[in-house]
């Protein structure tokens, strides 16, 4: 019988984001909602530090919109892109030191049909959370749930550890995609995987 998933701890992810970016890749994200469960295994991922990385959100300071992104770690820091869509992201560090981890995709191992329900035009169960905006939307989640404490038991939203593997997962690294500033930045990590989504390359800002 296999064993239980453990929920990730605030200890545990409080490390460098590069650091939390490779143990989140084989964990899982469930969300509970009204609708339903849905998870995810997460299988692409992205690392952003804060004052030293110009591609982070905190690269300028504290603000509103990334006051989760300062801890402390565990926590989910969502916000809104291209006046469209909505990306998540695992915050790392320690309370009062910014950095995050986004989540870019992930393969749906619970709550298929509504994952489904949600991304009608998905036409594969591997193209369903294939993109940070698709992972965002088989959840269900939005701006409300920015700040959720991921390592809680009682969080509608739970990270759940991977299983223990006989051997290292096999993770691959390249440049995150789509930033203006620092392109060559290899902060992507990625499983092998049909749900990995499609790179495409940021425009270095002169």
């Amino acid at each position: 019988m296999p064993a239980t998933p453990r929920q990730l701890t605030e200890e545990e992810l409080a490390v460098d984001p590069v650091d939390a970016a490779r143990l989140l890749l084989g964990a899982s994200l469930e969300s509970t909602t009204p609708e339903g469960v849905v998870a995810v295994r997460i299988v692409e991922v992205e690392a952003y530090r804060g004052g030293d990385d110009p591609a982070s959100h905190c690269y300028r300071g504290r603000t509103p919109r990334n006051d989760v992104m300062f801890g402390p770690a565990g926590r989910l820091y969502v916000y809104f892109v291209y006046g469209m869509h909505f990306c998540a992201n695992v915050v790392s560090l320690t309370d009062g030191v910014p950095g995050a981890v986004l989540l870019r995709a992930g393969e749906v191992t619970e709550g298929l049909d509504l994952a489904h329900v949600r991304r009608p035009a998905a036409r594969s169960d591997a193209d369903l959370a294939k993109g940070p905006a698709k992972l965002t939307t088989v959840l269900g989640l939005d701006r409300s749930h920015n700040g959720t404490d991921l390592t809680s038991p009682t969080a509608a939203i739970r990270l759940l550890a991977g299983p223990p593997a006989d051997e290292p997962p096999e993770i691959h690294t390249g440049p995150r995609v789509g930033v203006a500033v620092a392109v060559d930045v290899p902060w992507r990590f990625w499983l092998p995987s049909p749900a990995v989504s499609t790179y495409r390359q940021g425009t270095r800002r002169r």
